[in-house]
């Protein structure tokens, strides 16, 4: 018998050589969504891209990388 579940979302980004991980608002959130929610908190979010998703250990990972601050 299959059973079907929900992956946990996990939505990461990089700030000053750090890892933050942010939980995930709303399960009803598109990651774009998402990443404007947290946008508020993290201005360097604010001209962020979005990495993913990409599946790893059972969840849904997505990674915000910051266009700030790279050349080109």
């Amino acid at each position: 018998m299959l059973t079907a579940t929900t992956l946990e979302r996990i939505f990461t980004f990089r700030d000053k050589e750090i890892d933050i991980k942010l939980a995930d608002p709303s399960p009803s959130f598109s990651p774009e969504a998402v990443l404007n929610f947290y946008a508020q908190t993290y201005p360097i979010l604010t001209t962020a891209s979005i990495e993913g998703p990409v599946i790893n250990d059972d969840a849904v990972q997505y990674k915000f990388v910051s266009q700030i601050g790279t050349k080109g």
